[in-house]
Parts: C-alpha cells; structure tokens; sequence
C-alpha cells in the first residue's frame, strides 16, 4: 500500500474534465455549465510558493520518513511516559449513533461509498473506494457512532484504533497530514478515556502512547497557516486528555501558540479568514470541546479563546438563515440543523422562534445579510480568500442566496472541499450570479501546482466594493465589481431594493464600460447568464408570459420570480448536499450585453397571490 494514498488509484478515464463543466458521481446528469479551461495564468507570484513547498515537503518526507523518527514523538521526551488519561472532553458535535450499527459488523458506510470488513480484519491494509472515503476513515469521523454501541463498540473501536497504530506508524503525507491528523486526533481525546476504561493495562497504555505521539506531531511542520488554529486547537484537547506532565506540557505549547493562530484565522466581526461559514462553525464546535476539557481539569480557559468563542457565535447568528441551516457561500456547505444548533446552545441571546418584527441583518466576513418579515437575503459583496486561505474559495462574487419564509429557495452549488473532484462547481456559473460568455473570473490550481500548493483559487483580483443604506420600511444595497474589466471591459454592479413592508425583493443587473478605461472597450456583444439556482426539492413552473415562474418550497407557499429579460428558462442543476450530488433547478436569464454601451435587467421576486399575479 502507498503510504501517500490509501485510497485506489484513479485511471485517466475517471479524472474529472472541469473545462467540460461535467459533474461526475452522477450517472445521466446533463452538463452543469459549460466553462472555458485554461485562459487563467497563474502568474510570477505563485513561484516562490511553490519552489518553498518543493523544498520543504521533500524535506518532511525524508525526515519523518527516516525509521528513527518515530522514537522523537516519544513521551519519553516529553516529561515522562503518559500511563492514563485525565480529561474526558465532550463532543459538541451530534453524531447519529445508526451507523455504528453497521460499524460492529465490519460495514463502513462513508462519503457515499462502502467498504465490507469483518473482523479481524481491518480496513487499512486495502485501497479506499474514493479519497473522500479515507479521508473520513483516517479521520476516524465514525468513531463517535461505533462509541454509542455500548462496552461492545469500545472494544471495537480500540481494535481499529490499535490496527491503525501498527499500520501507520511511521509518518507518511496522507494519513499523518495536516487536513486530517486534528480531526482523528479530536475523536480520539474525546472516546480515549472510554476505550481504555474497557480493554487490557498494556492495549490502555499502547492507546495513549499512539495518541501522544499524533498530539506531539501537530506542533510540527508541515502545516501551513490556513489550518494551524485547527491544529493547535486538537493539540491542546489532545494535551488535556493525557494526564501527568506529557499531557501539562503539549497544552501548554499548544495554548501559547493558539493565541496568534486565533488572531488570524477569526475576524473581529465573528467571520472566518477563508470566508466561509462552514469553517468557522467547524473551528468553534473544536473551541467549545477546549473550553470544554480545561473546565474538567479546572484550568482557566485563555481569553483568546473565549474571545473566538464570542465572535464566532456572533457571526453564526447572522450567517443562520430561518431554515436552520448556514449560508452557504465560499466552499461552505449548510451543515445541519443539528449541527448548527448545538452550536448556538450556549448563545444566550439566541432565542428558539427569533424576533419576525427584527430579524437580523450586518455582515460577516463580506457576506451582507438583509431582511423582512418573511425574506432573508444574504449577498458575497467581497472578494475571493487569497492565497492559502484559497484553498476553498469560489469566483462567484455577488452571488446570493434567499430565503422566503423558512424556504429556501435561491441558494448555489452546495460545493465544499470535500467534493474534490467537483471543482467546476467553484467556478462563476456554480452560484446565483452572472457570467460573461459563460467563463468563470478564476479557476482552481491544477496540475501538479495544484498538487503542491493545494486547488488554491488563481487568476486575476477581484474588486468588490459595496453601499447599503437603510430608509422607512426599506433596504438599498448596490454592490460592484470589475471582474469582468479584462475580458470584455465591463463592470457588473447588482442593485438590491427590499422592500420590507410587502417583503418584495427587487432587483437590477447593470452592466457598463470601465470608467477611465477608453482602451478596453470594444464594439461587440458580449452573451450574459444570470444564474438564479434553486434548493433541491424547490418546484419551478414557467408562467404563459414567459417572464414569470412561479416557485414552490418545502411549505407549499408561493412565490413569484419575474425579469424583463429577453429569455428565461428552467435548466436542470445539480447541487451537492452532505457529499452527494442531487438534481436541482436552475433559473437561467439570458441576453447579449454591447460592451461599448450600459446593459440593464430587471427582476424580482415576491409573494404570489396578490392581484397581479401573472396567469
């Protein structure tokens, strides 16, 4: 087995075509949207990056490939060998306890796919079916579920965890890598004092000595900035569960390096460095387990950390639309209701039903939340994450998402890192916004850049600026970009007027030369999409007048969608949801735009019934 990737091997056949907008994973689906491949370069700037991680990771790779180096992660040199374990930390995280089911007969259900593996045999001597599928084996994200099957799944669980041990003891770059070692090294703390209260003293002993040793390697390198608050943060949980001085130790390094990582990664207005809603609810369901594990051993929790606690919560109260459910923008899904919820447990101030006469409005992150009564709107009025921080990031600037009632009913892709090899859906037509000549703004990092450096998002910047204002019973916001400036020497501004009375979005899509740029416009038509997806399950029907669909939600209730553009139509789609690709709608407004003059469409979207209800 190649210790870089336990996962099978992929034939040239089965390497996803993102040039063709193909969605593979989903037999018969048609074309999501066609895109342009190759027409963005990468530019000088990335070279010292990759010529840095060129030198540093084969350095990791012979260094922790050395066979002495696994006597350095010995708790030995840390103040003493670790013989039991302390801390108990709580999981925050809902796990349904069904599949764990499976799990004691040797079924491993994960990201989609299946692996049968009856004891006693185990899964790590045999390819995974897909990446996604030992990423969650490695990460041991189906440990939590094997646990709640009783003293019987404990048993079982400290059987894998010790197989793996004797597999993957040395290093290697996949399983001992940064995206996956803190997770597995979470679930671990949180299920370690359980297992060794039901096995043998020396199996109780090998358990800890494995989970020090994956602790101590999170303090080094390799890493990279976009994943160290993870990092240390399942160091210090890690740290909190071995007793004695090993476990003093690595908490009091992992703490004293948090607080910078903290700095970076949480914004002041509650939002995540990378832009996504997904991650920050991620990183603080990890600070909560922290909070959680230094109250049982009756340690003060640092004040950076009760401080993230604080912004996050703040930001995952506006990024909550009335489903439930995050906004899901910038390679972050919508989670769970479950997940979101045990989130928002210990937010004081969140209340069950909220305030229909209030609702919540602000930014975080760059995504602007408006609202009325019964619509939610939350607009990308910022630019893409740069550099390490790309890694998730999508070129769908100003795209939205709307909620009518507790429906949503605009949303996008659904597109998360763990669809790795979906990446189309992170291009311009994968979210409600609009394309020119049905390109995309950026486009992931490929090849074996992308390989080193991670599907970073490259191309040219993107200026977004924004202005919202507030009147009586209503709400302006205009948002602008020049993404477009290169191609076709166009800006594209969207004009948002809600109406907070008879809660009617109304909107504008203005396309115009670049001012000051005389040199980039030319005489020709440039072909637009406005893109409007729709939340799978969400029913769209084409009125007689061709302008007007009428939407339908989980509720039943209506909504009408109308535009003065010269043609409307209801394309399929795709969406993931949870991993899986699902079939969705899409709506599809569509045009030719002259670049040498302004180009304006209309649309908007209100409750239906009223008189004027098209037929």
């Amino acid at each position: 087995m190649s210790p870089i990737s336990p996962f099978a091997p992929r034939g040239a056949e089965a390497t996803p075509d993102v040039a063709s907008g193909q969605i593979p994973g989903l037999a018969g689906a048609p074309v999501r949207t066609p895109v342009r491949s190759g027409e963005t370069a990468t530019g000088p700037g990335l070279w010292p990056d990759i010529a840095g991680r060129l030198v540093t990771r084969q350095l990791w790779i012979e260094l922790y490939g050395l066979p002495g180096y696994s006597l350095t992660l010995s708790p030995f040199l840390g103040g003493g060998k670790v013989t039991a374990f302390a801390a108990t930390p709580r999981d925050f995280r809902p796990h349904d306890p069904a599949p764990g089911k499976n799990l004691l007969v040797g079924r491993f259900v994960l990201a989609g796919a299946s692996m049968e593996v009856e004891a006693p045999a185990d899964p790590w001597n045999r390819h995974s079916p897909s990446r996604p599928f030992a990423v969650e084996l490695h990460a041991f994200n189906w440990l939590p579920a094997l646990m709640a099957q009783g003293e019987r799944g404990a048993r079982e669980a400290l059987r894998l965890t010790l197989a793996w041990a004797d597999t993957f003891a040395r290093w290697s770059p996949f399983a001992w890598g940064p995206e996956i070692l803190p997770r597995r090294v979470i679930n671990l703390a949180c299920a370690a004092r359980k297992m060794g209260a039901v096995v043998t003293e020396a199996e109780r002993l090998k358990l800890a000595d494995s989970l020090a040793r994956q602790t101590r390697q999170l303090l080094r390198p390799p890493g990279g900035l976009a994943t160290r608050a993870e990092r240390l943060t399942a160091a210090a949980v890690g740290g909190c569960v071995l007793a004695g001085a090993p476990g003093q130790a690595l908490r009091r390094r992992a703490l004293g390096g948090l607080t910078n990582a903290l700095k970076t990664t949480v914004l002041d207005d509650g939002g995540h460095a990378s832009r996504s809603p997904e991650a920050g609810l991620e990183l603080l369901l990890d600070l909560l387990t922290l909070d959680d594990a230094l109250a049982q051993l009756s340690e003060p929790t640092p004040d950076a950390v009760s401080g993230a606690i604080a912004r996050l919560t703040q930001g995952l109260r506006l990024l909550t639309l009335p489903d439930g459910r995050l906004a899901s923008f910038q390679g972050g899904g919508p989670s769970t209701v479950a997940r979101v919820a045990a989130a928002r447990a210990h937010d004081e101030t969140a209340t069950t039903k909220g305030d229909p006469a209030h609702p919540p409005t602000g930014t975080v992150a760059g995504l602007t939340r408006i609202a009325s009564p019964l619509l939610a709107i939350i607009a990308d009025a910022a630019s893409p994450a740069g550099g390490a921080w790309g890694a998730s990031a999508c070129a769908q600037p100003m795209a939205l998402e709307i909620a009518c009632g507790k429906d949503r009913l605009v949303t996008g892709s659904g597109w998360t890192p763990r669809a790795t090899d979906r990446q189309a859906l992170r291009l311009t037509p994968g979210h409600s916004t609009l394309t020119l000549g049905e390109r995309s703004l950026n486009e992931p990092l490929g090849g074996w850049k992308g390989e080193l450096l991670g599907p970073r998002l490259v191309g040219p910047p993107i200026h977004v600026t924004t202005d919202q204002r507030d009147g009586d019973g209503a709400v302006w916001l205009d948002m602008e970009h020049d993404g477009w400036n290169e191609a076709f020497g166009l800006n594209h501004q969207r004009r948002l007027y809600l109406d907070q009375r008879m809660d009617e979005l109304r909107a504008e899509e203005k396309l115009f030369p670049t001012p000051g740029r005389k040199e980039m416009i030319r005489q020709i038509a440039a072909p637009y999409a406005i893109r409007f997806h729709l939340e799978p399950g969400v029913q769209a029907s084409l009125a007689r007048d061709r302008r007007s669909i009428l939407l339908r939600g989980a509720s039943g209730r209506g909504w009408w969608f109308r535009t003065d553009g010269p043609d409307v139509a209801i394309e399929p789609s795709v969406h993931i949801d949870a991993g899986l690709t699902r079939r969705s709608l899409q709506i599809v407004v569509r045009g030719s735009a002259r670049t040498d003059s302004e180009s304006r469409i209309r649309w908007k979207l209100s409750p239906a019934g009223a008189s004027g209800d098209p037929t």
